[in-house]
């Protein structure tokens, strides 16, 4: 009996020894528009398998151009949809990895209650508005969308003089919160939890205003032999990680 007992407790401790020998660690570049819901999802994650997860947020369009000059990412979440099909068409990712993990929401947000209203871009016609924040069109998605929600309401040649741009998302976001400008165009995740928002008011743009914003996520060539990266993408498209994304008014 004793003898068995050992070669039962050998056989767990063998097992637990290759479960920790195989965790692995997984580099991912992310979008900034998604940090809040992956700190999250990358918590959750590292706790179910054992894997560790390092997260970098910046603009999509910046991790595009890193990646084609071999930045040590393994993992692409991207705030739109074509970067990574161009990165996959240029083979800089697995073939057939790529999908959508959820479809973002752009908002017109102050940090100030009352200050927008839920029902109208109203605020933007009006002169006491000085300064609107807006993410650099030109790396990042939601900024585009921003762009062309202005050109499509035909505020756009109106309010160019005033718009103050951020790097990314959420130096968008900052620059809100922080009051250098009244309001801004910011990603519904930014300022969203539990299906309502966290803190000022805002008017949550239609979607028929701008094009879809898309977002994609793929495997890149690095990660392609990693257990952690192929397993953090399956759990992108479980069902905790789907209440977790909706939980920050994203649709999947």
């Amino acid at each position: 009996m004793i003898k068995q007992m050992l070669i039962l407790l050998s056989g767990c401790a063998l097992l637990f020894g290759l479960t920790v020998a195989r965790a692995e660690t997984v580099q991912v570049a992310t979008a900034a528009n998604f940090t809040a819901p992956m700190k999250q999802i990358a918590a959750e994650f590292e706790q179910r398998t054992g894997h560790r997860v390092v997260l970098t947020f910046a603009a999509s369009g910046k991790f595009f151009a890193q990646i084609q000059n071999g930045a040590p990412f393994e993992v692409f979440l991207s705030a739109d949809a074509s970067k990574p099909q161009k990165l996959e068409e240029q083979g800089w990712s697995v073939p057939g990895s790529r999908f959508t993990y959820a479809q973002g929401s752009l908002i017109l947000w102050s940090s100030q209650a009352g200050f927008v209203a839920d029902d109208s871009p109203d605020i933007l016609r009006s002169d006491s508005v000085k300064h609107l924040s807006l993410a650099n069109p030109k790396l990042a998605p939601y900024g585009a969308a921003a762009v062309e929600t202005l050109q499509t309401l035909g505020l756009y040649e109106r309010l160019a003089g005033k718009l103050v741009q951020g790097e990314n998302i959420a130096q968008a976001y900052q620059y809100v919160f922080s009051g250098n400008a009244q309001l801004g165009f910011v990603a519904l995740s930014q300022v969203m939890k539990e299906g309502k928002l966290s803190a000022g008011s805002g008017w949550v743009v239609p979607a028929d205003l701008y094009t879809p914003i898309r977002q994609d996520a793929v495997l890149l060539n690095r990660g392609k032999d990693n257990i952690a990266a192929t397993a953090l993408l399956d759990f992108l498209k479980s069902a905790p990680a789907a209440a977790i994304i909706r939980s920050y008014g994203y649709k999947l």
